[in-house]
């Protein structure tokens, strides 16, 4: 599947165990479709690896932690002195919503194999 929002990095450790982290920043109107893509990863795991999820060392085959914020951020206009070495920064505009969420997933080698097959 092409993600339109989330970008996965995954690392394994000695153990087989598998970490998928994906970060996104969005602007407001995005937010509702990035949400769904979390959903869709989510909705996944849940339907083959239903009922066990946990912490890897306690015995779960799967794993996940949401973090999010929310922002208000406002455009800069940067003037250059050249000549003088200068750089200078104003805020200009209506500060806009801005959305970032981190989604990490961690899964045993089972869950690794099943998450290649489902997404590449």
């Amino acid at each position: 599947m092409a993600w339109r929002y989330l970008d996965f990095e995954l690392s394994e450790d000695a153990d087989g165990h598998v970490t998928l982290d994906a970060l996104a920043t969005v602007p407001a109107a995005q937010w509702p479709a990035l949400l769904q893509e979390v959903a869709s990863v989510l909705r996944w795991a849940e339907q083959d690896f239903g009922g066990q999820r946990a912490p890897l060392d306690e015995g779960g085959e799967w794993d996940v932690e949401l973090q999010g914020a929310q922002e208000a951020v406002t455009p800069l206009v940067f003037g250059v002195d050249g000549a003088g070495g200068h750089v200078g920064a104003e805020p200009r505009g209506t500060p806009a919503l801005r959305y970032t969420l981190s989604l990490t997933v961690t899964g045993t080698a089972a869950f690794a194999d099943a998450w290649h097959a489902r997404w590449g």
